[in-house]
């Protein structure tokens, strides 16, 4: 147990040391913004070519396991906007923010470093494809849903249409592991300097996100606890590693780092976007915070608790051998 709570101490002590920071100095949430557009548009861009484009192409192709953990990540969203449905009586914006706080886990600041860290530099190419295709169904999913429920501004089919294409497509994590997948395909490597440059980007990455992180949480103070919370942190921290592995393992026959780095970042908190998107439709604005806290909170206890299992053989790597 001990190497399991030294591997998650150095994130989470990073997102506390954030959060820390954030309530000594009292700086405005807006002093954030600089931090946030290095790791956004810098610093993890620079991560995810520098592992892809050493990665073996072929390696990039495996599309059943694009589909499971897609549809995965899918029902949850589904089964979270059902029930947030019924319980607001057909509230449609309200239950998309509520269905993407069960179903967007934070892949993109926490899953990178901390899959590298468990599974090592094999967990890239999973870590990769989940990213890139569960972040494409939320692109997808939020300003479609939103539009259908008048709470988007009105404009016509393909105008939206354009806009969704556009976000996925120019979104800079997107973008640089679609470079990066050229660059394997060609054996393209960077002149030493240019390299050099990548790997400092790439090490400063995980901690600047986790740090930024905890800044967030720190200023965004939890007021209210959601009623629909208990749904949100069972479906999220438990419900959806547990459909990707049950996924996995009927669709069958993957490494077991493919496997267990998709359920790692099945397991992961409700990712701060999920905030952003409330904030930028004007819905569940303030319990959308609070379930990125609640849900960040706990997963103290469930990661580390996965962690332990995966890495101790107490999680087979397949469940119909």
């Amino acid at each position: 147990m001990g190497n399991v709570i030294g591997l998650v101490l150095p994130f989470f002590g990073l997102i506390l040391l954030g959060y820390a920071a954030a309530r000594i100095t009292r700086q405005p949430l807006d002093a954030l913004g600089w931090m946030n557009t290095f790791i956004v548009y810098v610093a993890l861009p620079a991560l995810f070519f520098n592992l892809l484009a050493r990665t073996p192409v072929e390696q990039l192709t495996q599309w059943r396991f694009v589909f499971a953990t897609t549809f995965s990540t899918f029902f949850v969203f589904a089964l979270m906007f059902v029930i947030a449905a019924i319980g607001s009586r057909g509230n449609v914006a309200e239950s998309t923010v509520k269905g993407l706080a069960a179903a967007y886990g934070n892949i993109g600041y926490m899953g990178p470093g901390l899959a590298l860290l468990a599974f090592g530099d094999a967990a890239v190419v999973p870590v990769a494809l989940i990213f890139c295709f569960d972040n494409t169904l939320h692109f997808i999913m939020a300003p479609l849903l939103m539009a259908l429920s008048g709470g988007g501004d009105a404009q016509p089919p393909w105008r939206l249409a354009l806009g969704v294409v556009r976000r996925v497509l120019f979104h800079p994590f997107i973008l640089a592991t679609i470079v990066g997948i050229g660059a394997a395909a060609i054996s393209f490597q960077p002149p030493a300097p240019l390299q050099t440059l990548l790997d400092y980007l790439a090490g400063a990455a995980a901690p600047c996100a986790l740090f930024a992180m905890g800044v967030t949480l720190a200023l965004r103070p939890l007021r209210r606890v959601p009623g629909d919370m208990g749904f949100i942190v069972v479906i999220k921290l438990i419900v959806h590693p547990a459909l990707v592995y049950v996924a996995l393992s009927w669709i069958g026959d993957f490494p077991d780092v493919w496997l267990y780095a998709a359920v790692l970042l099945a397991a992961l908190p409700t990712a701060t976007n999920v905030y952003v998107i409330a904030q930028q439709y004007g819905v569940w604005v303030e319990r959308a915070s609070a379930s990125v806290l609640v849900t960040t909170v706990v997963s103290v206890v469930t990661v580390t608790l996965l962690l332990y299992g995966l890495r101790n053989g107490l999680v087979p790597p397949d469940l119909f051998p």
